[in-house]
This record gives structure tokens, C-alpha cells and sequence, in this order.
């Protein structure tokens, strides 16, 4: 009895969490497909009354959105390739070479991990201007290029391989980048893939970090760029709008996360057997 009241609970407590995580997407969808007028009447409405699909449509009209689109794609690809080859050659180098200072070092990236994103960003930015990369691609590329959660993810799943196919490769002459590519790569590119989708969630969803390197319309993302596009002269924000960009940007990571969720969830569950 005590076991179905158990199960029952955590069930009960599981389609909570679910519904605390799928309110958000609903209501932006619905707040999309309302008129003008309806997403700004109190009491709000909870299911449109008229579909406004048009909402879409006039949302790229009125702002440069192909524009933000096109350099968050641009950015997030560069983000993508480089920090996970980053990731992947210093976890392996963390988890299979031999060099002095190994152990401190990797408890130096273990440390970064704590430090919160936000003390960074004078440091960085002070760098940036100092450079003269201001409104560059390269601002909104290079300190998104190395994330030690990434590093310690992929350590865990290449300490699960058996040292002696290590031992082995290198007596058959094979270098570390081959081991790297034939053996290593094969067993851990599942969480190679959860590292990726992380990073591409990570730009993605960034804000602060262009809305200050960027003062030029021209470089923004759509993380920044659309948050003042749809402000009436007179201070009405047109939220209808603002949601229809929002759902426009949500989908494509919607759409990545369904195509490898097997490989994400492979990926963290392998990054947690091995300390």
C-alpha cells in the first residue's frame, strides 16, 4: 500500500514539474496568436478567441528578424565547432595523457565552475573594447569558445574507456589524435552531442553579453535585438508581436532537442557512472 501512495505521489509530483515547465510555452504561443487588443486585456484571456496567425507574418515585416536570425545562426555555429573541439582534446588530454601538473590543472577548471558568468563580464568586456572587436562577430564568439562543465563531462565518459585499449593503440604505433578519432570519438559521441546542443542552447539564449558588445542594429541576435523592435512610440509594447518572434526562435531548438534526445539523455547518464 505504501508503495502505491509512493508511486502515486511521484506521478502526481511529476505532471507538476511538467506543467510548471509547459505554462511558459503555452502562454507564449497563445499570447502569438492573440490580437492586439486581447493581449493586453485584464482579466487575460487563456485560450485566443480569434487565431491570429497574421501576428507571424507582421512580426518579420516589422523587424529585422532574418537579420538577427542570420547572425545568431552565424555565431551559434562558430560557438558550437570551437568550444566543443576545445572541450573534446582537453577532456581527453585530462583523461588519458600524462603531463606535470595534470591534477592541479584540472582542479583549476573544476574551479572556474564556480565562479559565477556575471564577474566576468567587466573583465571581458574591458578585453573586447581594449582589442577594438565592438560590434564584431568575434566578441559574440570567443568567450563562449571554452565551458568547463563541458571538459568535465566529457573527462567522465573517456575515464570509462579501459586504459589497456590505450596502452594497446599506442604499442600498435597509433598516435593520440587516431586513438582520439577511432576509439574514443565512437564511445563518447553521445555526450559529444549533448555538449554541442548545450553550447547551441547556451548562445542561444544569451543576453547580456551582446546587448553590451553590440551597439550596432546591424550585429545584434535575436536574444537582444527584438526586446525593443515592438515598442509603440507611445511606450505600448505590442506583445503579441514580441511572442510571435519568440515562438519563431524557440522552434528550431525545439526541433534540434527532438532529433537527439536519445543522444542527450545517453550522453548525461554515461557522464555520471564514473568519477
Amino acid at each position: 500500500m505504501k508503495e502505491r501512495i509512493f508511486k502515486l505521489g511521484t506521478v502526481i509530483f511529476l505532471i507538476l514539474v511538467v506543467l510548471l515547465v509547459l505554462i511558459p510555452f503555452y502562454w507564449m504561443i497563445a499570447t502569438a496568436l492573440k490580437s492586439e487588443a486581447e493581449a493586453l486585456r485584464t482579466p487575460p484571456t487563456i485560450i485566443p478567441v480569434a487565431m491570429q496567425f497574421r501576428n507571424f507574418i507582421t512580426a518579420l515585416e516589422l523587424a529585422p528578424f532574418l537579420k538577427y536570425f542570420f547572425n545568431t545562426v552565424i555565431v551559434s555555429f562558430f560557438v558550437v565547432l570551437i568550444s566543443t573541439t576545445v572541450s573534446v582534446l582537453a577532456a581527453f588530454a585530462f583523461s588519458r595523457l600524462e603531463f606535470a601538473g595534470k591534477t592541479f590543472l584540472f582542479s583549476v577548471v573544476l574551479t572556474t565552475m564556480m565562479v559565477p558568468q556575471e564577474m566576468l563580464i567587466i573583465t571581458n568586456f574591458a578585453t573586447i573594447a581594449h582589442w577594438g572587436w565592438m560590434n564584431s562577430y568575434q566578441a559574440l564568439i570567443f568567450p563562449f569558445c571554452v565551458n568547463a562543465f563541458h571538459i568535465y563531462l566529457l573527462r567522465q565518459n573517456m575515464m570509462q574507456i579501459p586504459n589497456e585499449l590505450y596502452i594497446a593503440a599506442r604499442i600498435d604505433g597509433l598516435s593520440n589524435f587516431r586513438f582520439l578519432i577511432k576509439v574514443v570519438f565512437p564511445q563518447v559521441k553521445s555526450s559529444i552531442y549533448t555538449v554541442m546542443l548545450l553550447s547551441l542552447i547556451w548562445i542561444w539564449n544569451t543576453y547580456a553579453w551582446p546587448n553590451l558588445v553590440t551597439t550596432q542594429d546591424s550585429m545584434r541576435l535575436v536574444s537582444n535585438g527584438l526586446k525593443n523592435v515592438f515598442t509603440q512610440n507611445a511606450g505600448v509594447i505590442q506583445y503579441e508581436l514580441q511572442m510571435a518572434s519568440a515562438t519563431m526562435v524557440t522552434i528550431p531548438l525545439v526541433i534540434v532537442f527532438i532529433c537527439f534526445r536519445k543522444y542527450i539523455l545517453s550522453g548525461v547518464v554515461k557522464g555520471g557512472i564514473k568519477g
